[in-house]
């Protein structure tokens, strides 16, 4: 197997995962992510626990997510329609 158990702090909490070893970079990079997003909203913003901090970076990120979604959905019909553009015209010089 390919898999490595790693531990990540999130929140002040430890978590133990076991992932891809070439994945791992990615969740120390989102985790470290995470911790600044936190750190950044609890000096902003009055909580009771850093529960209220997870949820405003899970809002932020689930957000970002849905809004990247809609804009490669965007790009995919621009490029679909370009595609068909460029296929006409190959078509039509190759039927010369």
């Amino acid at each position: 197997m390919n898999e490595l158990a790693i531990s990540l702090n999130v929140a002040d909490r430890p978590y133990r995962l076991v992932v891809e070893k070439d994945r791992e970079e990615l969740f120390r990079k989102a985790s470290r992510l995470i911790e600044q997003r936190v750190k950044d909203y609890s000096m902003n913003y009055a909580y009771k626990d850093k529960q209220d901090l997870l949820a405003m970076v899970a809002l932020e990120y689930a957000t970002n997510f849905l809004q990247n979604e809609e804009i490669l959905k965007q790009q995919e019909g621009q490029w679909k329609a370009k595609l068909k553009e460029v296929d006409q015209v190959l078509a039509e010089y190759l039927s010369e």
